[in-house]
């Protein structure tokens, strides 16, 4: 008994070293100033999950900053089938009338609990349900679709085989954006994590890549960090940027867009009181004048969700990124 006792507070110990040398490095990642570059390419985008009051939506749209949304459009079911949401149309509708450079993608998402180590998120014949599901919704007013599948363990094969399936499906013509989960701080940092939580929060570089291969665009979640203190908030918002660029430096063309918190009603995702958009975007600029983007990569925010955007929001969106 004294043996295991000692051996479990070992582990105890080594794990509380792990996380203090873990927030020193973040504390430390926000420091310094941004370079004056490192700001709006004019690439943005928000998640779009309610349409019933267009009012926050047109005010973020006005900016000029935002040229993609995602529309949610449904949720995918364990099966792979999908279950569309209605009224889309009406949305599409005033966009076209209001905002017509701004493309719309069609936001599908799964979203559930657990660990797909042993068992796969989706097997073969749930696959090819999802893809062609996926592709009719698409086709449906939408420049493409946004695709958000949530949590996966790294190395479960089946998602992306399916990113390819689901490329196949939409053609080369519709533009199809992947939602990856948050990018391991450091190298084996996941772990910690997976054991504690019993599913994967983070995703290592090699299986962030891999998810996206076949991906126009990436976005990384700017929310749930379960990060204590905004500094730490920034500085993990420092290195999304950091490794995630790092991960997918070898494409020829890509977009990279960093999640930004706007949502206040719960109904998307916990709120958590030391994420906010001004900490982000400062986390967000570092980032990049760090990582020095390379030619042929995008970089961009997106605002999650659009329609629980305050003025308040807006106002740290339009000073911290747009720089106006």
């Amino acid at each position: 008994m004294r043996w295991l006792l000692t051996r479990v507070l070992a582990g105890l110990a080594a794990l509380a070293v792990l996380l203090v040398g873990a927030a020193a490095l973040l504390g430390y990642q926000f420091t310094g100033e941004p370079a004056p570059w490192a700001a709006s390419q004019g690439a943005d985008a928000a998640w779009v999950g309610s349409w019933e009051d267009t009012g926050a939506l047109d005010a973020l749209l006005t900016t000029g900053g935002v040229n993609t949304l995602y529309v949610y459009a449904g949720d995918i079911g364990a099966d792979g089938s999908v279950e569309r949401e209605p009224g889309t149309a009406d949305l599409l509708s005033w966009l076209a009338a209001e905002h017509p450079d701004v493309r719309a993608l069609a936001w599908l998402r799964h979203v559930t609990e657990g660990s797909s180590l042993v068992r796969d998120r989706f097997d073969e014949e749930a696959g090819a349900t999802l893809a062609a599901g996926a592709a009719e919704v698409a086709a449906d007013g939408f420049a493409g679709l946004h695709l958000e599948i949530r949590p996966v363990t790294v190395n479960d094969p089946s998602v992306p085989d399916l990113m390819g399936v689901v490329r196949e499906a939409l053609g080369e013509d519709a533009v199809f954006s992947v939602q990856a989960q948050h990018v391991e701080l450091v190298p084996g940092g996941r772990v910690p994590s997976f054991v504690t939580e019993g599913e994967e929060k983070y995703w290592s570089a090699g299986y962030l890549d891999r998810v996206t291969e076949h991906a126009d665009e990436v976005v990384l979640p700017g929310v749930g960090a379960d990060m204590p203190m905004d500094v730490l908030y920034g500085g993990f918002m420092v290195r999304q940027v950091t490794e995630g660029v790092g991960a997918l430096a070898d494409r020829d063309e890509v977009t990279v867009r960093f999640g930004l918190p706007a949502h206040t009603s719960g109904d998307w995702g916990p709120v958590e009181d030391t994420e906010s958009i001004g900490t982000a975007l400062t986390g967000i600029r570092l980032g990049m004048t760090r990582v020095e983007p390379p030619e042929g990569m995008t970089l961009g925010v997106a605002l999650y969700v659009a329609d629980e955007a305050d003025a308040e929001d807006l106002a740290a969106y339009t000073a911290g990124w747009l720089l106006s």
